[in-house]
């Protein structure tokens, strides 16, 4: 415990007072009653020796009998506690008997000179009293204000390029459907061959199909019929009104008649051609050069166009696509053109090279990331689409987030706060965004500064606004953790 020097004597800066040793409560004479009773000799000196194991060292108590008494019994038991005594009303009476002893006139010059000394001798007294007061005052606030122990925020360990999860994709891939309805006659290709563009796939039985396509040809013969006789009557008719033989409307209405059946032949062979053009997606083609990933029917299944069942599933693997959701603390170093190493667990040792090639542009809403995409050469087939892969932006600039030793946080219900030290020596409590936790420390995404002076271990009672005082030297993370 810290003690100061009153003249030659050390005294502990905390002591203990007397007032309920000798019944003085100050809140009326039951209570003064009930110290008087409670306090015992054994009491005393037993809140004494506690008093002493906490290191305090002095007790201020009254000049009386009885305090007389029991630090003399304490003392010669062991005790080591120094008293400082205070004048107590027995004072009084003594200086009264040297009033009554000086009746006399040989007398009266002593008594007066004994009454002065008493005096001199109570006001050299109160002297020291009202120093040490004042110095115990002074000690009590300089106690109250914590001393503290700051460190400054330094920059993480600079990574060595960006590594990130990604999936590996395609270059093209799409799945291929059926556009006419039938039974799958047959299948030329299975999972894992090679076609080109135009390659025949698959062939679909379309037996209704082609019923419906003999229809549309004959209507389209009947409605050719029907407009040559329209053309035939509409000629005759238009001789016969120069002799005024028909009117004119009846004219009218059979050239009209023509145009209608034009129309109609017209209708009918676009029908035909619509028909033709179902027919011939009987076969089912590639409609790239890739390779097939997936088959989804058999012979004599049933295929009905438009039911989103898939026949085949189609990819080109020579260029592959590979997705990188980059953080948002990182994606400022992400740039098209950029180059990046792909890796793969399953191929201990090999790397890939790989490119940027665009960016979303903005962050996902979701995960707050930036979606990048590259592209790798996979023209040897050793890739194979869907894998997961890391990939190593290892010229990714990106700007360390500090660093602070895990012991400056504390956890409230408002999150994550450290306590800042600021001007004139008050605290701060800021909220911070924590990153990757180290152990010993823990980065800071935000809510401070390199130059800030944050409190190391803070008690849990730290207060916004609250004076401290700061220990001489200001430690760093890099030496906290050496």
């Amino acid at each position: 415990m810290r003690t100061v020097k009153l003249g030659s004597t050390t005294v502990t800066r905390l002591v203990t007072g007397s007032n309920p040793f000798s019944g003085f409560s100050h809140q009326g004479p039951d209570r003064d009653r009930e110290m008087e009773k409670y306090y015992t000799f054994a009491r005393i000196k037993e809140t004494l020796r506690l008093a002493e194991a906490a290191g305090i060292n002095t007790v201020f108590a009254r000049t009386d009998r009885f305090v007389t008494r029991l630090l003399q019994e304490y003392w010669d038991e062991g005790g080591r506690i120094q008293w400082f005594a205070q004048t107590a009303t027995e004072l009084g009476n003594q200086i009264q008997a040297a009033r009554d002893a000086a009746a006399s006139t040989k007398l009266r010059h002593a008594a007066f000179i004994a009454a002065a000394l008493i005096v001199v001798g109570a006001v050299a007294g109160l002297i020291p009293r009202w120093h040490h007061r004042q110095a115990l005052r002074a000690g009590t606030r300089d106690l109250a204000i914590q001393t503290v122990s700051v460190v400054s925020p330094v920059p993480g360990k600079a990574n060595a390029g960006l590594t990130m999860p990604a999936e590996i994709k395609a270059l093209v891939e799409a799945p291929i459907y059926a556009r006419t309805s039938g039974y799958l006659k047959r299948y030329l290709v299975d999972i894992g061959a090679e076609v080109k563009a135009g390659d025949l796939l698959a062939e679909i039985d379309t037996p209704e199909l082609n019923h419906e396509l003999a229809q549309a040809r004959a209507q389209l013969v009947q409605a050719d019929a029907a407009l040559a006789l329209a053309k035939m009557t509409a000629a005759r008719w238009a001789d016969l009104i120069k002799s005024a033989s028909v009117s004119e409307q009846e004219a009218a209405e059979k050239q009209a008649d023509a145009e209608l059946k034009s129309a109609t032949v017209e209708a009918a062979r676009a029908n035909v051609h619509r028909m033709e053009d179902l027919q011939s997606f009987e076969r089912v083609t590639a409609p790239f050069g890739g390779m097939i990933t997936a088959r989804g029917t058999d012979v004599g299944q049933l295929i009905a166009s438009g039911s989103n069942k898939e026949l085949f599933r189609l990819a080109q693997t020579g260029t592959l696509r590979v997705y990188v959701r980059v953080p948002q603390a990182a994606a400022r170093g992400i740039t098209a053109g950029q180059v990046a190493e792909l890796t793969i667990p399953e191929m201990p040792g090999r790397v890939f090279p790989a490119k940027v090639v665009r960016t979303s542009g903005a962050m996902s809403a979701d995960s707050r990331t930036l979606l990048c995409e590259l592209e790798v050469d996979n023209a040897h087939g050793e890739i194979l689409s869907g894998t997961y892969a890391q990939a190593r932006f290892k010229d990714a600039k990106l700007d360390p987030p500090l660093t602070l030793p895990a012991n400056t946080l504390l956890f409230r219900a408002e999150g994550p706060q450290v306590g800042v030290v600021g001007t004139g020596n008050q605290v701060g409590l800021r909220s911070v965004a924590l990153g990757r936790d180290f152990g010993p420390t823990v980065e800071i995404l935000g809510g401070i500064t390199a130059t800030d002076r944050v409190i190391l271990n803070p008690s849990d009672s730290l207060a916004n606004g609250e004076t401290v005082r700061v220990a001489d030297k200001t430690n760093n993370v890099a030496a906290l953790i050496r």
